[in-house]
């Protein structure tokens, strides 16, 4: 008695000749199914390039989409033709052209031979399956899928909506339970030939060729029904990823795959030249004989998927593209928004970066370009000033110029003026410290030699435009530290929330500043206020600022020193 080996292959033909090869050499059985969407004439040589392989044959070949019929069809075909060429064949093992042995086969022939009733196949119903990506657990075995999830992706998921919206269902015959798993199983002769041969494979054959991906349920589900010993686990090590592609194996996995105990793995990348000259070798050559344990290595995976699915903080890939939320937090280091600020003080942004020794720019996000500190036109990662190239994705812009000036704290300044695509992932960064005066936009357009028509249509812009950013920055999903003042509020009383800025970035040169910065000349501004009021505006960001309120109530108050913790 021995193994016999069913392979499907549809590509790398070159590297599936030197594998049946492999099996041939210990004397197993060998059927091949080669995809019908190789062509003829690569067909052809193929099957030349074997004819000298004892004990080898080619079945009738079917078109293999992933996720449909074909798949089941292959193996099918091949199986059967394994077991009327090769009685003497207890074991069938189905593999793939990308499968590679890890072990001497010989060791496989006598680990089955010790286990003559007993199949190998991962069978679980779909309540006990985790692995499932996609959304369609038990609907894959309720619905009809009649369009190539592929090749029609948008044909597939309508008729899953209209399938859905009007309740249809299909009915599993004969009350079976469907269950799902590996498509690489290895089967006993009577459980294999129990299945192909049933009365029922008619009726079960037309119901599994309208499931969704069937070569992970067709065996699965049908062994249940006839296995005497069943043993819900695959001897291939097949490693999937969070979204469900099999990951491939490299030169650089030889010591992995060693761990692994494994009888067979995929899949393999077909120049991995070093895998295939190191386990295609004989047993003086392979690994040590143990029970195959896949989950040994498991751990190192959910490392990789780890990686994959969050990475380093501040840095962003491809894999967790179009996820949001996914990444690794939403920038590298933390950093400081003021908004109103300038505009309210002079100088201010001097005052800051001596203040704390933080870099601190102008409106990075201003309409005309990136107003970088001391005038740059660039900086570190060659991030250009430009509004365009800046424009085409801000998120990324500030992500980037965190990223590459970590180490250094940066600050800068933000209004309703600026761009508000940041808005929100500036919100939602817990790196973020922002602190806002409300209101303060108005400083300008009151200094401004603008006519007053022009003043009051840009001012009921830019205040709908802050209090649109205001809800954001209120909201619950809203992570960043987050400080707001009205403009009536912080001239009250400025050195408390000035303080506890500077406290907040941690920086701070020096324990006492001699100066603080100097609030703008506010006389008058209580009546500008008014005028709009009175031109139908009503200025609300501001706070509660009276006509006759102007800078003169805080000039009456001496300066003093201000203290740093």
């Amino acid at each position: 008695m021995t193994v016999g080996v069913v392979m499907l292959v549809h590509t790398a033909l070159g590297r599936a000749e030197q594998v049946a090869r492999h099996w041939s050499a210990a004397g197993c059985p060998i059927v091949i199914h080669v995809d019908k969407a190789v062509p003829r004439k690569t067909y052809d040589a193929f099957v030349t390039a074997l004819s000298d392989v004892p004990d080898l044959k080619f079945c009738k070949r079917f078109r293999c989409e992933w996720g449909t019929w074909g798949i089941v069809a292959g193996s099918q075909s091949g199986s059967e033709l394994m077991l009327a060429s090769f009685p003497q064949v207890r074991h069938v093992y189905l593999a793939s052209g990308s499968c590679l042995p890890l072990r001497p086969v010989k060791e496989l022939i006598n680990y089955l031979a010790e286990r003559p009733r007993t199949d190998f196949i991962e069978s679980a119903t779909t309540a006990d399956v985790p692995w499932t990506v996609g959304g369609l657990d038990e609907e894959r075995f309720t619905m009809r899928f009649p369009f190539s999830w592929k090749r029609h992706r948008y044909f597939f998921d309508k008729a899953v909506a209209f399938q859905r919206a009007i309740g249809l269902k299909r009915r599993m015959p004969n009350g079976i339970v469907p269950h799902m798993g590996s498509q690489w199983w290895c089967l006993t002769r009577q459980t294999l030939s129990a299945i192909l041969q049933d009365p029922e494979r008619p009726e079960y054959d037309r119901y599994f060729r309208h499931v969704w991906i069937p070569d992970e349920s067709y065996f699965q589900t049908l062994s249940r029904q006839y296995a005497l010993k069943i043993e819900s686990r695959s001897l291939t090590l097949s490693k999937f990823d969070f979204q469900g592609k099999p990951h491939i194996f490299y030169d650089d996995h030889l010591q992995l795959l060693r761990r692994s105990d494994c009888f067979v793995a995929r899949k393999i990348w077909p120049y991995a030249d070093r895998l295939y000259e190191a386990f295609l070798t004989d047993e003086a050559g392979a690994m040590k004989k143990t029970e195959p344990n896949p989950g040994k290595i498991d751990r190192i995976f959910a490392k990789a998927v780890e990686r994959r699915t969050r990475g380093r903080s501040g840095l962003y890939m491809q894999s967790r593209f179009p996820n949001e939320d996914w990444e690794n937090g939403v920038t590298a280091a933390p950093y400081s928004m003021f908004q109103g600020f300038a505009e309210l003080f002079e100088n201010f942004e001097p005052w800051l970066a001596k203040s704390t020794g933080a870099r601190v720019h102008g409106h990075l996000f201003a309409p005309d370009r990136a107003h970088y500190a001391d005038n740059q036109t660039a900086i570190n990662g060659a991030l250009s000033d430009s509004a365009i190239i800046r424009d085409y994705n801000g998120k990324a812009f500030l992500t980037n110029l965190i990223w590459n000036t970590r180490g250094e704290r940066q600050c800068f300044q933000f209004g309703p003026a600026d761009n508000q695509d940041v808005c929100w992932r500036i919100a939602k960064d817990p790196n973020a410290q922002v602190s806002v005066i409300t209101g303060a936009w108005s400083v300008p357009l009151f200094w401004s030699n603008k006519d007053f028509a022009d003043i009051r249509r840009e001012a009921a812009l830019l205040q709908k435009i802050e209090s649109e950013h205001m809800n954001i920055l209120r909201s619950p999903y809203t992570k960043a530290r987050v400080r707001i003042w009205t403009m009536a509020e912080f001239i009250e009383a400025p050195m408390e929330p000035l303080q506890g800025i500077l406290d907040e970035i941690g920086q701070t040169k020096l324990r006492r500043i001699s100066e603080v910065p100097k609030m703008v000349d506010l006389s008058g501004f209580g009546q500008f206020l008014q005028n709009l009021k009175n031109q139908g505006m009503h200025p609300y960001m501001m706070g509660d600022f009276p006509v006759e309120r102007g800078v003169a109530a805080t000039q009456k108050r001496p300066r003093k020193p201000y203290l740093v913790q």
